[in-house]
This record gives C-alpha cells, structure tokens and sequence, in this order.
C-alpha cells in the first residue's frame, strides 16, 4: 500500500497554477509519492501531467464535477489517460439527489450508465462517502443499496475511514463487506471537541494517530483486502499549517507502518 495526500486538505493553496505547483512540490518534498487531485483550480490535463512528473508523483485518482461525469464521460476519461490516471471519484452525494429514496433512484438512473460506459473505456468511477450516506433510506443505506444496484466492475468505493466511524459505524466490519472494492480510500482522523466550544465544525479533525480512531487496526485491516492507496484528508486544520497537518498524518503513519510508503 502506498500512502498519498488528498489535495483538498490543501484546497487554500491551489487556487492558481502557480500555487498549485509550487503545492506539489511541497507535497513531494514531505515524503508523497501520490496525491489525489481535488479541490484545485482548473489545469490542462498535460500540465498536471508534466508538473506531476517534475515531482515524481503519480495521480492515484480525482474528485471532478458529478455532472462532468455524466455529461463528458468520453472526454474525462480522456483527460484523465493524458495524466495517467484511471480513477475518477464522485465526492458524494449530488445536493438534490441527498436524503430520500427518490434521490437516490434518480442517481442510479443516470450515474449507473455513466459508470458501465467509463468501465469500457478503461476506468472506474469511485464513491466517496460522508457520514449522511450511512443514513437509512426505507430501510437501506446509499453504500448499500449501490453495492446492490451497481455491478463490481462498474464502481468501487473511496471509503472515508473518518466519516464512516463519525456515523458510529463498525469500520472494520465495513473495510470487510467492501473489500475488493476499496482500492483507494480516505484516511481521516478525529478527536473529541473542546469543551469550551472552539471548533464549529461537525468533527474535530487532526492528523492520523493523532484523534481516538484505531488505526493500527484500520490499516492492517486495510492490508489484506486489495486496498493500493490511502489518502490523507483533513478537511479543516483549523489555525495550523495545512501541510504540517499532512507532514504529521505522513510521518505517524509511515513511523509505525514502515511498508507504506
């Protein structure tokens, strides 16, 4: 397994091309051998090709726009071959297809066509959760009912490790009815919140091994399912440096994992 750095941790810093360079390079410098792009303003496929190149990176896989995927699929997986990359995620949910039953029967209508065309062509469309996707919807959840809907060869899961045990889900019991499906997923920690009502957001998140979550025991589970990359994501970093946070996640994992690199 090989650890990465989901760029959205760093969304502050990729805003133009100029910084979105000097980024990876900051990245690499660290110790990441591959990142996830996401969250970064818009780039020529052969410039992320040449700039990954520059920094011996490899683009493990993407978050683009849902839309883009049903609407260019030939194109995106075009574009994404340019810079050598074959996974191409949704982030979530789409906003209007959230919540109900409804929703999502409309997302299976129109992103199962999607996935088995992108399939053909040679990649995979990836699903990424949040903690909502973990919430029943006439008696099944989203990560089950596309388990059910959509063929194995036609989707895997970015299964955010984070969010999954912020929905008070078994985490190991989940990496196990995924497995074969996980080839890439999310590592994201979280600790509780100070008591004197700091942090607003809906986790408290910190560097890997450094919130409560278990993951010596997430990643050695991790190891025996097919999973080849974990990326880092830390949504908010709140008043620390985003690539400190990263720095941290890298090196508490690689210090008690030395395989991972």
């Amino acid at each position: 397994m090989q650890i990465g750095a989901q760029l959205y941790t760093v969304h502050n810093h990729t805003k133009t091309l100029e910084d979105f360079s000097a980024t990876l390079k900051k990245v690499a410098d660290i110790g990441y051998r591959s990142v996830q792009v996401s969250g970064t303003c818009a780039y020529e496929p052969e410039w992320l090709r040449d700039e990954l190149a520059k920094n011996n990176l490899v683009c493990a896989m993407t978050h683009i726009a849902p839309k883009r995927i049903i609407e260019e699929t030939e194109d995106v997986v075009r574009q994404h071959a340019v810079f050598g990359c074959k996974h191409i995620g949704i982030g979530g949910m789409p906003v209007d297809m959230r919540g109900t039953l409804e929703g999502y029967n409309e997302f299976k209508k129109v992103y199962l066509p999607a996935a088995e065309k992108m399939r053909d062509l040679g990649a995979k469309l990836l699903y990424h959760n949040h903690w909502f996707e973990f919430d029943k919807l006439e008696g099944k959840d989203v990560i089950e009912r596309i388990l059910e809907d959509f063929p194995e060869d036609s989707i895997d899961f970015t299964l955010d490790l984070g969010w999954a045990a912020f929905a008070d889900k078994d985490v190991l019991a989940l990496i196990d009815m995924l497995k074969g499906r996980l080839s890439r997923i999310h590592l994201k920690d979280f600790a509780d919140k100070p008591a004197d009502g700091s942090i607003e957001t809906p986790a408290y998140l910190r560097p890997i091994f450094e919130g409560k979550l278990p993951y010596e025991d997430y990643i050695n589970a991790l190891s025996k399912v097919g999973c080849e990359y974990m990326l880092v994501e830390q949504d908010w970093c709140y008043d620390e440096d985003e690539f400190e946070c990263l720095k941290r996640s890298f090196e508490n994992v690689t210090s008690r994992f030395p395989n991972v690199k």
